[in-house]
This record gives structure tokens, sequence and C-alpha cells, in this order.
């Protein structure tokens, strides 16, 4: 059983700053790969950021520059910092896991329930 709760989103107005987490928990023998995906009204779901076991990271041209990510193995914790937010930066945002759960070989993905970031004046 494996669970990721988020939190961090909210109403920000163009410039702010947002910070995301999202933990695991449950049965979890190891995670691989941790990112944030987001989906606008209308659009379909796309890859913000990741970040592997090891540290390498990934981010989709549209935020790089602005959003940093990072993790904390020991919590089972993935972060998403927001920097100079832009409208079309709001979204969805869902947290998404890949790992493995105890007893198992094979890489299982899960994702968060999504928590809304809405940049406005």
């Amino acid at each position: 059983q494996v669970q990721l709760v988020e939190s961090g989103g909210g109403l920000v107005q163009p410039g702010g700053s947002l910070r995301l987490s999202c933990v695991a928990s449950g049965s979890i023998f190891s995670i691989n790969v941790m990112g944030w995906y987001r989906q606008a009204p209308g659009k379909q779901r796309e890859l913000v950021a990741a970040i592997t076991s090891a540290g390498s990271t990934n981010y989709a041209d549209s935020v790089k520059g602005r959003f940093t990510i990072s993790r904390d193995n020991g919590k089972n914790t993935v972060y998403l910092q927001m920097n100079s937010l832009k409208p079309e930066d709001t979204a969805v945002y869902y947290c998404n896991v890949e790992l493995r759960i105890s007893g198992s070989w094979s890489r299982r993905t899960y994702w968060g329930q999504g928590t809304q970031v809405t940049v406005s004046s």
C-alpha cells in the first residue's frame, strides 16, 4: 500500500513563489524517480520536472531557470520550488513516483491526488 500526499498549492500573483511537497508512504522498498506533472484545463498532462535517486534532474523548457526540483530520500519526499510564476503555470500539479514496493522486483508508478496552482492578478 502506497500513498502520496501533496501540499503547497494555492493562489499566487504573477512573479510570486510556491513550494509543493509530496510525501510517499507505505510498504516502499526503494524509490527510483520522483517528479511533478501538471495539467491545465483542456490540455494534456505534461512533465514539469523529475529527479532520480542519484539526483539527476530534468525540466520542461518552459520552467527551466524558474523551478527547482529536489528530494529528501530519508523522508521519501519530493519538492518543487516554483519562482517567478506566470499565469501560464496555472494548472493542477500531480506528484508522480516510480518505486518498488516491498517484496517485489517490479517498478510501479503512483500518482498524487493533485494540487491546484493558480497564478493570477
